[in-house]
């Protein structure tokens, strides 16, 4: 079933390339404690993803920590090397976490995956994004196709 509104996220431990090389990373590490803002996209380095969303989220991220958020998340079934290259291309910096979710553990477990091999690019993320206050999710917004609408950044920062 979806996750929704009041769900809490699941355990899952992410990979992500780190100072120190690649670490696991935990849900609980991520959320635990913490307002955070996630948003999820199809994949790194694809045209909407590269143009407008990770650029919207990074162009509005000292509003939105001004929203007592403790941290901004961008999630991509992809691995933590590709996520890691894709957020020193955007300029990500520490503004915003590049986490992948390569095996899709945790796409598949709030049941938001996108079969993307009509087209070449296998199991993905639908785009949406999310705020999540102590692991609990207090806002969803999962776009209904293609573009980017109610996942922007934009729309997020209204629902601060």
């Amino acid at each position: 079933m979806t996750i929704k509104i009041g769900d809490k996220v699941p355990s899952i431990a992410f990979k992500h390339l780190g100072p120190d090389g690649m670490e696991d990373i935990s849900t609980q590490q991520i959320f635990d404690g913490k307002k955070i803002v996630l948003f999820a996209v199809p994949g790194a380095f694809t045209p909407t993803c590269s143009a407008k969303h990770v650029p919207g989220f990074l162009e509005h991220a000292t509003e939105i920590k001004n929203k007592d958020v403790d941290q901004i998340v961008c999630l991509s079934v992809n691995d933590p090397f590709v996520m890691d290259a894709w957020g020193k291309d955007r300029g990500t910096g520490e503004s915003i976490l590049m986490l992948g979710d390569g095996n899709g553990d945790f796409t598949r477990a709030i049941d938001l995956g996108l079969d993307g091999s009509g087209v070449g690019l296998g199991a993905r993320s639908q785009r949406y994004a999310m705020i999540v206050e102590n692991g609990t999710v207090t806002a969803l917004e999962i776009e209904d196709g293609p573009g980017l609408t109610v996942s922007s950044a934009e729309n997020i920062l209204s629902k601060l």
